[in-house]
């Protein structure tokens, strides 16, 4: 049996953009994604705390230091500019590799920066 177990999380970013015009995903930057453990392509599930809104999509790798958290295509209709999203991920793992797995958890400062 494989067990879908929560692996990495970006917690309390704000949106700087939102770029209708793309065909799909959310750009991270790349400080933000190696702190956190995520690749590029990897599915991630997004919760807007301002809307309720989660929606899922995967990463582009975004300029390091920038600070950037763009959603793009269809999902910049599910928030704005702004906006205070937690970026989650999720690995299938065996019972066993579950119970000794570490997951990875970020908390981002002023300007979606590392502290």
């Amino acid at each position: 049996m494989m067990l879908q177990i929560y692996k990495s999380k970006i917690h309390r970013v704000k949106i700087t953009e939102a770029n209708l015009n793309y065909i799909g995903s959310i750009t991270i930057d790349e400080n933000l994604m190696k702190a956190a453990n995520l690749y590029e392509g990897e599915r991630v599930q997004i919760v807007n705390n301002n809307n309720g809104e989660r929606i899922e999509t995967y990463v582009i790798k975004g300029q390091a230091g920038s600070g950037i958290i763009c959603l793009n295509g269809a999902a910049a209709r599910r928030a704005q500019v702004d906006d205070i999203v937690i970026i989650i991920s999720y690995a299938f793992m065996t019972p066993e590799e579950a119970k000794e797995f570490q997951p990875v958890t970020i908390f981002p400062g002023e300007n979606n920066q590392l502290l």
